[in-house]
């Protein structure tokens, strides 16, 4: 492998490694926390997070479900590189009844239209 493709390489594994820890943080949880979600140990959640590992599409599954969030909103997020706030909303209200859907609907609504 070339140095240019090297070097690309090593930087996509790191602002992976940044994305997977702002997700953390924005969730409050620690290393061993997310681990312990995750099914995973501490030192590969240690590695992921500095870009020194290349996690397996198992121990991506794994971190989203740590994460509570889809490989797609994972993936769309780390691309943007920036945290798309709405698709971890989408996947935050997946998992909820129909009515539940509809009152957080209702509440958004009001809270922007007394703006």
């Amino acid at each position: 492998m070339g140095k240019n493709r090297l070097t690309t390489w090593t930087k996509l594994h790191r602002r992976f490694g940044d994305q997977v820890r702002r997700m953390r943080n924005s969730r409050a949880l620690t290393q061993e926390a997310l681990a312990e979600r995750s099914d995973l140990s501490v030192d590969a959640i240690r590695r992921i997070e500095r870009g020194a590992f290349s996690p397996s599409l198992d121990t991506l599954g794994k971190l989203s479900v740590g994460l509570d969030v889809s490989l797609k909103t994972l993936f769309h997020s780390f691309d943007m590189e920036r945290s798309d706030g709405v698709a971890e909303i989408c996947d935050y209200l997946a998992c909820r009844s129909g009515s539940e859907v509809k009152l957080a609907w209702r509440v958004l609504q009001a809270m922007f239209d007394e703006r």
